[in-house]
């Protein structure tokens, strides 16, 4: 009986440390205010060509960004997170621009700079089985020139 508690603890300790926004399945049609109704207030709401964007992002801390893309009568057309893999590769250095990236990911967790970088340099935090950063570096006139992703270490098991 034991095993079976420690089981069911560690299982809903894991319920909560993924993705938080798949337990509110947002489905295609619910309209704006019932997705902030479920949701809450949005990090960012975007305008898209044909209606807009609902941000909603755990950044800085957090590794996760929902987005909710309404159509211009205010009805859901998809609900995706969006900081994964096959989400950053979509960046294209030369193409995109800050704005493009913030559209597509939020805002991002921090944005610095350093000496041997001429631009900002924009990151993200996100997981895919291990804690992730990725770091999109921007050129004066806010243009991607490059971007890939990291380990980040701060939660990674000790090595002596």
């Amino acid at each position: 009986m034991r095993i079976l508690a420690v089981a069911l603890v560690a299982a809903l300790l894991s319920a909560c440390a993924s993705n938080p926004f798949n337990a509110y399945a947002i489905q295609p049609g619910t309209p704006r205010d019932a997705v902030i109704a479920r949701l809450g207030k949005p990090t960012r709401v975007v305008a898209l060509p044909a209606g807009e964007r609902l941000q909603y992002s755990l950044q800085p801390f957090g590794q996760y960004a929902w987005m909710v893309d309404l159509d211009a009568s205010g009805k859901a057309l998809q609900a995706r997170q969006v900081l994964t893999a096959a989400q950053f590769q979509r960046i294209e250095p030369g193409q995109w621009t800050r704005a493009d990236v913030e559209r597509e990911f939020g805002p991002p967790a921090r944005v610095e700079e350093v000496a041997s970088w001429k631009g900002p340099i924009m990151t993200y935090r996100w997981t895919d089985g291990s804690d992730m950063f990725y770091s999109v570096y921007l050129d004066e006139r806010n243009v991607v020139r490059r971007a890939h992703p990291g380990m980040e270490f701060v939660n990674a098991p000790d090595r002596e």
